[in-house]
């Protein structure tokens, strides 16, 4: 019954990334496009930062957002790869002592 939750675990965790991923890249997109222009003086200096401004929130809002997604769901697919392995080796042991 157990292995049933652990495996219900891993598939809800990789339903939650995807969405998650989603989520980012939407949100992402959303802070590189309602960036407000900044008033300069016009020129090749304003233009670059009308444009800079929209793709550096969109990069730092996927950044901040991948990594923050990654770290959780990293360390749950690490919890249940010691879980697992723990499984294989406590089989493994009990096949070494039982006789044959």
């Amino acid at each position: 019954m157990s292995d049933f939750f652990i495996r219900s675990l891993g598939s809800v965790v990789n339903i939650l990334v995807v969405l998650g991923a989603i989520g980012v890249v939407i949100t992402a997109l959303a802070a590189g496009f309602s960036q407000e222009p900044i008033e300069m003086s016009g020129g090749v200096i304003g233009g670059l930062l009308n444009v800079t401004g929209g793709l550096l929130a969109f990069f730092f809002v996927l950044l901040a957002g991948l990594v923050f997604l990654t770290l959780p769901a990293g360390l749950i697919y690490l919890v249940l790869g010691i879980y697992e392995n723990t499984k294989k080796t406590a089989e493994a042991v009990e096949r070494l002592q039982s006789p044959n």
